[in-house]
């Protein structure tokens, strides 16, 4: 979803387990976390690239022949979306996503100041469901404006 603060909506458990995990991943490297935490926010979407909703979609889906375009003349190798089943590493996603903010800035349009997504991840929460253990909502905050406030998740919140 690009640069920005992440938050995971109504879901700080889910956050904690995702900092969690990004703990794992970064352990012993430069940027190593020591104690993941989460921080709850009350935020303004403002002009949110809502990838739940149908125009939000179209945009980024209309990004990503001139993406392809982009990577081609530049002689780029397009990236690719890895990590398993669940595409845990979005990386031809985020770059399509950056993308398509760049040419909104170079078309002198208004950037977006959030970005919001679903995920669904985790496998089926039982034989047969369409539910996933670690679906949520994700929020990209580009704009810090938009962070109205923040606050300390109770502990009963991150619980399971």
């Amino acid at each position: 979803m690009g640069p920005g603060v992440y938050f995971w909506e109504a879901n700080p458990l889910r956050g904690l387990e995702f900092a969690q995990e990004l703990q794992r991943w970064r352990r012993g490297k430069e940027n190593e976390i020591f104690e993941p935490y989460v921080v709850g926010a009350v935020i303004d979407l403002g002009f949110c690239l809502d990838l739940t909703s149908s125009t939000g979609i179209q945009a980024v889906q209309l990004a990503h022949p001139d993406f392809l375009d982009y990577c081609r003349s530049a002689g780029i190798e397009m990236p690719r979306n890895t990590g398993g089943p669940d595409m845990l590493f979005r990386r031809l996603d985020c770059a399509v996503i950056n993308h398509l903010h760049k040419v909104r800035d170079a078309a002198k349009l208004a950037g977006f100041q959030t970005v919001k997504g679903v995920f669904l991840e985790g496998g089926p929460i039982y034989a047969g469901s369409g539910f996933q253990k670690k679906t949520h909502i994700q929020l990209c905050v580009r704009d810090l404006g938009c962070i109205k406030g923040v606050f300390r998740v109770p502990n009963d919140h991150l619980q399971t």
